[in-house]
């Protein structure tokens, strides 16, 4: 297997493990007593980015060129004078969510997803970033009702797929709004929600309204998506065109909010459930790990290593990976859950962590 770091993103840190002598290590802390928002690591160039609340400053972005030795910082993106959330109230950032480059054949490109619901591009590495007028001017968020906060005060971006077919070929998820697509590198946006559930609205099939938890696209079949939802768990196979409804609905995987998919096998996915929206606990208080090797016809509950009593841990939408076969999650709790055999076999190789946010696999070579 591969030499990999883990970076760990937790509400008091960003905390980097590496493997020494057979057994995970931490090998650094970065970002001490510092709130984690947001970890990406750029596949083209190897640089670390990390996103920071700062409790006085608000929102920061750091990056590293070398695996974390130092660090540097980037203006923040700036909404125009003129964007407002709504009539009377500026827009301001108040969260970095996600972040993706743009495609090989743009190698300065990167896309910025943050709260409340901005799409920032950048074609100069991050040194500046502009809103993406198509999507924030869509006909659905200047509605005023249609885009909405889920668990915050304000909808936002935390999931943005670049087609590695096509770079003006993107997705984004917001919670809650729902999937949209771009053709044409952002300058028109069309929903791509037909199939999804909203149960929590009174027409829970409208068209803008979805609270889609995490949105993931299989790299060799990027037609194929897959969902973690509000509602369950979706799947895609046309580009988004339709979602299928793959919810084991006499099993465990259901409502949660992690998600990771094999990117050479898009039949595969992994699945952390957790009771409901309401008790947002793991199930029977005993925490496992739901896998599909059929698309979401079958799921099966993996537990091997894993605490089966008196567990309330759940994991956050972006605190999951999975790199070759090796899968790691963190837990609200600050546990750190790894397996090398994609799930089959679990060790806890950390437990005083502060609440986990963000769970990236670095290459460490």
């Amino acid at each position: 297997m591969d030499k990999h770091q883990l970076l760990i993103g937790t509400s008091k840190g960003l905390v980097a493990f590496h493997k020494k002598a057979g057994a995970w290590q931490v090998a650094q802390v970065h970002f001490r007593g510092m709130p984690i928002s947001m970890l990406y690591e750029d596949e083209r160039t190897g640089t670390w980015w990390a996103g920071l609340s700062h409790r006085h400053w608000g929102q920061k972005l750091h990056f590293s060129k070398d695996k974390g030795q130092t660090w540097a910082t980037v203006p923040m993106p700036v909404f125009p004078k003129n964007a407002e959330t709504s009539p009377g109230h500026p827009a301001s950032i108040k969260k970095v969510w996600c972040m993706a480059h743009a495609g090989t054949d743009r190698p300065k490109g990167l896309w910025l997803g943050t709260e409340p619901g901005g799409l920032f591009y950048s074609n100069d590495g991050g040194k500046n970033f502009y809103l993406n007028e198509g999507l924030w001017n869509h006909p659905s968020r200047m509605d005023g009702s249609q885009w909405f906060g889920a668990g915050r005060d304000e909808p936002f971006i935390h999931s943005i797929l670049v087609d590695p077919r096509d770079s003006g070929h993107v997705y984004i998820a917001v919670s809650c709004a729902g999937v949209f697509e771009t053709t044409d590198g952002g300058k028109a946006w069309q929903p791509r929600n037909k199939g999804l559930v909203a149960a929590y609205l009174p027409n829970p099939n409208v068209e803008v309204g979805h609270d889609p938890h995490l949105l993931l696209a299989c790299r060799s079949n990027p037609d194929v998506l897959w969902q973690q939802n509000h509602c369950g768990i979706f799947r895609s196979t046309d580009g988004g065109l339709f979602w299928e409804n793959v919810t084991d609905k006499n099993g465990l995987a259901n409502y949660g909010f992690a998600l990771a998919i094999d990117h050479e096998d898009p039949l595969r996915a992994w699945v952390i459930p957790a009771v409901s929206d309401v008790e947002r606990i793991a199930p029977g208080l005993t925490l496992c790990i739901c896998r599909t090797e059929d698309g979401g016809k079958n799921w099966t509950p993996l537990r091997n290593g894993l605490p089966q009593q008196n567990c309330f841990d759940i994991v956050f939408r972006h605190s999951l990976a999975r790199k070759n076969k090796l899968l790691v999650f963190g837990t609200t709790s600050g546990n750190l859950y790894l397996s090398e055999n994609d799930g089959e076999e679990w060790d806890c190789i950390a437990n005083h962590l502060a609440r986990v946010g963000y769970v990236a696999i670095s290459s460490n070579v």
